[in-house]
């Protein structure tokens, strides 16, 4: 057994940006392991160490040397090896070759069974882990890629890195790991804060490395999100009810921005907060990385979060520096409200024409159009009246004007936001105000939505715009690709239907297909929107699953075409229950209809012939003529639950047919007559389920 060490390899650089270093985390260790692995050196725990100075990696137990390997392996039989003149066959020779040697090497013996076979021998001597550490780390430095993110170059060396690289301290154990990279050599040394430290720091092994980076002022990103958290604790706590905003992206970005983090708290004036407050926080947390304090009522305050790198003792001065470079931001962010406010929405909308959507679906101010048809037409399937049909094509007309005003164009991020607010100023309903500002929602699974109507109408149709627009040019989503977020839309699409009045998809995905044509946008409607609807049920088979729907049962109630949300999920939940309620019955009728469907012939019609029906057969018919009634009855109403047990009233009769009556019959009449029979019994199903494919598979 090989002794162990514990390993070090920090990399020293410049500050490295937040997104490269965490994609960098990840790598290193996968590197780091993937090496020792494929070098024989056997290891323990692994452990990697950020800051934005610094990527190191702690490696517990490394072996020290590789281990002896001695390997044999049985070939092909002597007799097979070697041809009558006794020279190798190819056979002995490809043997050979896999294993790594000659030919000549191989060693005749006989194997336990009594035939003689040649083998093959290799010794490999244990190797010390040193030199391996050396090319490895010099070959695991270069490996790291930095996707969206240049490579950069110094002094006069070829290799690059994300940032310069200043230093590289290497150890297995007290021992210096030999590693060259550009124009540094490896060294038992690594560096502190670059304002707070002494500069150099020596560190006698892998064991003490992190006391020193602390000692140095350096924390690990563990520790510095550890103090953060804390330290805004106590803000918020000095400030009874107060909350400070620490969206995840942002926060992460600020541990990696730092060594030893300090917060302190700046203020900014009083007349700033007279503008939207979206803007505000944007241009604080994105362009700055501050974090907004809410008062008790939720309400934004003067005060904001800094996190500082700098020296603790300097906080006043430190404070005084970030509120000059807010004040700017902010002077701007005030600038563009109050300018787009004095640009009525109409010329907004307008300037829409210069904004290409896609290009072969034409601008923006185009896509609005088609919004404004598919909301009216939405508005219309749920019986709004005049007034608040005029308020959902108003807002749908709004809904995009704020992309060309200039707090957008800074702020991308706050599209409808913005809008919401200069409606609002320029005295627009104040429900179309809200729609405009929300209909972006839901932006993902799960997100909240509009708040209004209007506002979920104007959503719908904005989002089924996008759908079938791309679909109708031919490019839907694939499985790499889906640019504009049409997989997104549509499960947007299903939130918003479910919380809707009920409404017909089917005649939503015409009239923005209409809408597309009208454009002289060249399809073949049938076609397209077979996709769609196609594309659809297949949303809706993931949600009824991820819902905890049985898979037999979506195929069942997805074989009769439903895509109107409501009324599949609806379907899909009844149904899971009625077979939970009474399994037994519903597998045997479940059974029953499959046979019917099976022997059932839809050429010959459903027109039944009572004056040839055996006693079994008219009750069958009987059964049939009541469910027909009830089914009907229960799908007019909605009631989908009460069409199942409809459904189940038949398995007594069809059951009794189908043990006393012979439905093949020689005379061609009564076999046809019977099929006929069948025919109509299937068609009772035909608009409920596919109550088939709940046969159980064995």
């Amino acid at each position: 057994m090989a002794q162990t060490q514990n390993f070090l390899l920090e990399i020293g650089t410049e500050e490295m940006p937040s997104a490269p270093l965490i994609n960098a985390r990840t790598q290193l260790s996968k590197l780091m392991t993937q090496g020792l692995s494929e070098a024989g050196l056997s290891y323990g725990s692994v452990r990697v160490i950020t800051s934005p100075r610094r990527l190191a990696i702690v490696v517990q137990d490394l072996s020290t040397a590789t281990e002896e390997i001695h390997e044999v392996k049985r070939g092909p039989a002597t007799a097979v090896a070697f041809d009558e003149q006794g020279n190798y066959t190819k056979a002995a020779m490809g043997f050979a070759r896999k294993f790594g040697i000659d030919a000549t090497q191989l060693l005749c013996r006989v194997d336990a069974d009594g035939r003689e076979y040649v083998f093959a021998e290799n010794n490999i001597a244990s190797r010390a882990a040193l030199p391996i550490l050396t090319q490895l780390c010099h070959d695991l430095i270069g490996a790291i890629e930095w996707p969206n993110y240049r490579s950069q170059r110094w002094g006069c060396v070829r290799e690059s890195f994300v940032r310069p690289i200043r230093w590289i301290c290497a150890l297995l154990g007290s021992e210096v790991v030999p590693v060259t990279y550009g124009d540094v050599t490896s060294s038992n040394t690594t560096r502190g804060h670059r304002v707070l430290s002494e500069g150099i720091y020596t560190v006698a092994s892998p064991d003490v490395y992190e006391k020193v980076l602390k000692d140095a002022y350096v924390l690990s990103a563990e520790a510095r999100t550890q103090v953060i958290r804390e330290q805004i604790a106590q803000v918020e706590a000095a400030r009874p009810g107060s909350h400070v905003d620490t969206p995840q992206r942002i926060f992460d970005e600020v541990v990696n921005l730092c060594e030893w983090p300090s917060v302190m708290v700046g203020t900014f004036d009083e007349a700033f907060l007279a503008v939207p407050n979206e803007i505000i926080c944007e241009s604080m947390l994105s362009n700055q990385r501050y974090f907004p304090i809410y008062d008790a009522d939720g309400k934004l305050t003067r005060e904001f979060v800094i996190v500082s790198n700098g020296n603790p003792a300097c906080e006043a001065t430190i404070v005084n520096g970030n509120e000059r470079v807010v004040r700017a931001r902010l002077d701007d962010a005030k600038f563009f409200y109050e300018e787009d406010c004095k640009v009525p929405l109409d010329d907004f909308v307008q300037r829409l024409d210069c904004v290409v959507f896609q290009e072969k679906l034409g601008t923006v101010l185009q896509k609005v159009h088609r919004i404004e048809r598919i909301a009216r037409a939405a508005a219309l399937a749920i019986n709004l009246d005049d007034a608040q049909i005029a308020h959902v094509v108003r807002a749908a007309h709004l809904a995009k004007a704020d992309l060309v005003s200039q707090a957008v164009i800074e702020f991308t991020s706050q599209q409808g936001v913005m809008g919401g607010y200069y409606a609002a100023a320029a005295g627009e309903n104040p429900e179309v105000a809200v729609a405009v500002s929300q209909h972006y929602r839901p932006r993902f699974a799960g997100d909240v939505l509009p708040e209004n109507t209007y506002g979920k109408l104007v959503a719908l149709a904005d989002k089924l715009d996008t759908v079938t627009a791309l679909f109708a040019i031919g490019e839907p989503p694939t499985g790499s690709s889906d640019p504009f977020a049409v997989r997104r839309a549509a499960i947007g699409i299903i939130a918003l239907l479910r919380e809707l009045p009920v409404m017909s998809l089917r005649a939503l995905i015409n009239c923005a297909l209409d809408s597309l044509a009208a454009q002289g946008i060249s399809f073949d409607k049938d076609s397209v929107a077979a996709q769609i609807a196609t594309f659809f049920m297949g949303r809706l088979a993931t949600i009824a699953k991820d819902e905890g729907a049985k898979t037999d049962t979506i195929e069942a109630v997805s074989a009769v075409q439903i895509i109107d949300p409501q009324e599949f999920l609806n379907r899909v939940a009844a149904l899971d229950q009625a077979r939970a309620t009474e399994p037994e019955l519903f597998q045997a009728l479940a059974g029953a209809f499959a046979r019917a469907s099976h022997l059932a012939d839809a050429s010959l019609g459903s027109q039944v012939d009572v004056s040839i029906l055996t006693e079994p057969e008219q009750q069958l018919l009987d059964s049939i003529i009541a469910g027909e009634k009830n089914v009907g009855e229960a799908m007019e109403s909605g009631d989908f639950a009460a069409a199942l047990r409809a459904l189940a009233q038949l398995k007594e009769s069809i059951d009794r047919f189908f043990d006393e009556v012979m439905v093949m019959d020689k005379d061609d009449t009564v076999r046809t007559n019977r099929l006929r029979l069948l025919n109509r019994f299937c068609s009772v199903f035909a608009d409920v389920a596919n109550i088939g494919a709940l046969v159980r598979k064995n």
